[in-house]
């Protein structure tokens, strides 16, 4: 016998949980005094946004489900932009709510939000709990949700009164769900169907999806590229799924891409799409994507089959299944696919040589160039977080990622203040590895308080500032269609980053001149412990090439105005 929280924590043992984020409060009170007794790794945030967050960059630097606490009512609510970040990009997690005790539901009590009607549209499922009995068995399916088919997050919202309730417990050995399995066949005809697509192809291009980082299918996509020698692009968030110095691998594409990669894009006669929602970010005008191309697209979840790109071959299923498949289906191909590509091949290594990704040196500390330098000064295996905006696409540029799970980004919600909390996740799920976070000065101001999280639990993360003293993102959108009016986006206050960071306990440095840049950064980067290097750029710096909305991919801004 033991109470409901007691049970909780049991059954999150059996889950594997590692470790939680999160922050306590009335309607969870007894849930902690069972961490308290049963010293069960927890990590206190300062902010349940940043316990969202850093539950997202544990699962995605780890592959493992991530989980976060909160209390009812605020403390509920403060997890919603974490969990919809979460649901946007197919990050598994389960989130622990309190709730007000049974006979107080629906009653407008203190602290009560109804975090299930909330949290509907932005979860893969969600439970309220008021049976203690129910407490395992839920936990199990909860698991067993978010992590199977297409990722994603999972609420359980638990009433106050069940946490204190006894229970006899007992866990259950799997999940019986009426209707939803992780078992997803596939039609064996399609993949063949893509393989004789490939074999009549001449100029075929391999986009690689975030699908691929989630499915861990990189070996299966290298090998695609070894058997045929055909050049690859990436989305944001299949970063990482291709490693960086691959011949013929040119980068991210999107209104961000890079040149040859847009280009090859609308240029090839076979597009194979793996695990990719194609959005708009990346498609540009939609109805001129890929004009000359036969699509193929392999994806998990039919719902994005069709949705935004038709699909010549829609393949259904899971990439561990159905990429193996695929690679078989090439291997029997009788023809010397990597002769018949080279002329392609190189046709898009002239585009990329053409226009390569670089910057125009100047006296002042470009953003491009720091970034490079940080790339150089840190392990091939570091982890790269990003925050959201400038800094972050001239990461995705020039931050070459070899393997997956080390680029972690606030993708399709474009979160700003994700990357603090979720760098701080990444470091503990993977501890023996470099963790450098991008931000710039705007993002790192919404979850600032997370330096203090990080500095009482001795988490070395480097915290690279790109200071820019404007929202870089939005301040290159007005002066290139707003007439250059600067309208609340400028930042030139008088908060001062490095003491921000000590106050909480986060040793930091200023870098202003390029002289500072070569000396300062290669030190701080080597220290051991959190650091805060907040570098000065210029404020009109762009994040080019860029697809201006609703242009072809081809109609890129290439610089200038």
């Amino acid at each position: 016998m033991m109470n409901g929280a007691r049970a909780l924590l049991e059954s999150l043992k059996a889950e594997g949980v590692e470790v939680v984020f999160g922050y306590p409060g009335g309607a969870v009170l007894t849930l902690y005094d069972e961490v308290y007794k049963m010293k069960f790794p927890h990590v206190l945030t300062r902010h349940e946004q940043g316990a969202a967050h850093a539950a997202d960059g544990y699962a995605r630097a780890s592959g493992k489900v991530g989980v976060a606490f909160a209390t009812s009512g605020p403390g509920a609510t403060n997890l919603v932009t974490g969990i919809a970040t979460a649901h946007m990009d197919s990050v598994p997690m389960v989130c622990i709510t309190g709730q007000v005790a049974n006979p107080y539901i629906g009653k407008d009590s203190f602290q009560e939000a109804d975090i299930v009607g909330i949290t509907t549209p932005i979860t893969k499922h969600n439970y309220l709990v008021k049976d203690v009995n129910d407490i395992p068995r839920i936990v199990k399916e909860a698991f067993y949700i978010a992590r199977t088919g297409r990722p994603g997050v999972v609420v359980i919202d638990v009433a106050k009164d069940v946490f204190d309730t006894p229970i006899e417990y007992e866990y259950p050995a799997e999940a019986l769900l009426h209707g939803y399995t992780d078992h997803i066949p596939f039609d064996m005809e399609t993949v063949h169907a893509a393989a004789e697509a490939l074999a009549a192809a001449r100029q075929p291009l391999l986009f690689v999806g975030g699908g691929v980082v989630l499915s861990d299918t990189e070996e299966y996509v290298r090998e695609i590229l070894r058997l045929t020698g055909m050049p690859a692009v990436a989305t944001l968030m299949g970063i990482g799924g291709v490693a960086a110095d691959t011949e013929g691998y040119t980068g991210m594409a999107g209104m961000h891409g890079a040149y040859a990669s847009n280009m090859a894009i609308q240029e090839c006669d076979l597009l194979l799409a793996l695990g990719t929602r194609f959005s708009d970010r990346v498609t540009g005008n939609t109805a001129a994507f890929a004009p000359k191309a036969k699509i193929v697209h392999f994806d998990i979840d039919p719902a994005e089959l069709n949705k935004n790109v038709r699909a010549d071959i829609p393949i259904i299923g899971d990439l561990r299944q159905t990429l193996p498949a695929f690679v078989n289906a090439v291997r029997a191909i009788e023809d010397d696919l990597r002769v018949r590509f080279r002329p392609w091949l190189g046709e898009v290594l002239s585009m990329e040589r053409a226009h390569p990704l670089r910057w125009k040196p100047s006296e002042e500390i470009r953003p491009e160039e720091l970034i490079s330098c940080v790339r150089e000064l840190v392990p091939a295996d570091a982890i790269c977080v990003t925050d959201v905006g400038q800094h972050q696409m001239w990461a995705a540029q020039f931050f070459g990622c070899s393997e997956p799970r080390h680029f972690l980004t606030s993708g399709g919600l474009g979160t700003m203040g994700y990357g603090l909390p979720a760098a701080i996740g990444a470091k503990l799920a993977c501890p023996e590895k470099e963790v450098v976070l991008i931000t710039g000065d705007g993002s790192i101001m919404m979850n600032c308080q997370e330096f203090a999280t990080m500095a009482d639990n001795d988490i070395d993360v480097k915290v690279v500032i790109v200071h820019n003293s404007i929202l870089g993102m939005v301040g290159q959108w007005q002066r290139l269609f707003y007439s250059h009016h600067y309208s609340a986006s400028e930042l030139k206050g008088k908060t001062d980053f490095v003491k921000l960071a000590e106050a909480m306990g986060v040793a930091g440095c200023r870098i202003e001149t390029r002289e500072e840049l070569a000396e300062t950064l290669p030190r701080v980067l080597r220290e051991k412990g959190a650091r805060l290097i907040d570098v000065i750029v210029p404020e009109e710096a762009d994040v080019v090439p860029m697809v201006p909305g609703g242009k072809r991919l081809d109609q890129m801004v290439l610089g200038g105005r």
